[in-house]
């Protein structure tokens, strides 16, 4: 799995001189849009609730002293937490909303990659749309599930909160590269072969999705630009991964 996260990580090389070759940077408006708008619809209510959670929690504080500065740190959780969530479903939001926008887009950097006549889509982008907020869903209720038992760690003091953050963070790489591989896969399987097909190159998912929360770390650039990048990476890396497995069944 080592190798194949690395390869998911070095297809990104080439994706700022892909896109411009091909002109794809206006293709990637209105996903831009989506992605900016709910990041900050999360970031407003991060900062609006984390008030409100904050008074409701200081209620358990028994004491009058000490009960401004547990206000301060429970704002603060709140803010954290609320951040952490809507981080899990942002990527979710935008990767099905984004669907019908990026397909096209995956089909024209697999055309210049393999020729027109490689390629070929038959869905609609209804049923893009569709296909992205089933994928999606599935995912996040995956991820959610999987969330839960890991924050557990924190119970542990020091190795369980390093072990907790690592694995959190590979989480979230998966499923965000699950989300940015189907935009190719939508045209070559049905969805439970796809799903099957990730997890059978979780490396590629997760080297890909690594990449994608990184940017995530970059103020407003990095919320821009993580689907552009991201996207077109894991196109390069999918059809990759497709044509080895066509192979293989030839020689089998």
């Amino acid at each position: 799995m080592i190798k194949g996260i690395l390869n998911g990580l070095q297809t990104y090389k080439s994706s700022f001189g892909l896109i411009s070759k091909l002109g794809l940077w206006k293709y990637f408006a209105i996903p831009m849009a989506i992605s900016l708008i709910t990041a900050s619809m999360i970031a407003a209510s991060a900062w609006g609730f984390s008030d409100n959670i904050g008074h409701w929690v200081e209620q358990i504080w028994p004491w009058e002293t000490g009960r401004h500065a547990f206000f301060i740190f429970a704002e603060i959780v709140s803010a954290l937490l609320i951040i952490a969530i809507g981080l899990i479903l942002y990527k979710h939001i935008i990767m099905a909303l984004s669907a019908p926008f990026m397909s096209p887009v995956s089909e024209k950097i697999e055309a210049h990659l393999k020729g027109e006549n490689h390629t070929h889509r038959d869905t609609s982008n209804t049923e893009q749309l569709i296909r992205g907020i089933r994928i999606n869903v599935r995912n996040l209720g995956l991820e959610l599930l999987i969330t839960l038992p890991i924050l557990l760690l924190n119970f542990i003091p020091i190795i369980g909160s390093i072990a907790a953050t690592i694995l959190l963070f590979l989480t979230q790489a998966y499923y965000a590269g699950f989300g940015n591989m189907d935009y190719t896969l939508e045209r070559h399987f049905k969805y439970r072969e796809s799903v099957d097909f990730v997890k059978r190159n979780k490396g590629q998912a997760i080297g890909n999705g690594i990449v994608f929360m990184l940017f995530l770390i970059i103020p407003l650039v990095g919320i821009i630009l993580v689907l552009p990048i991201s996207v077109t990476a894991a196109t390069v890396q999918t059809i990759k991964l497709l044509d080895k497995d066509h192979h293989t069944s030839l020689t089998a």
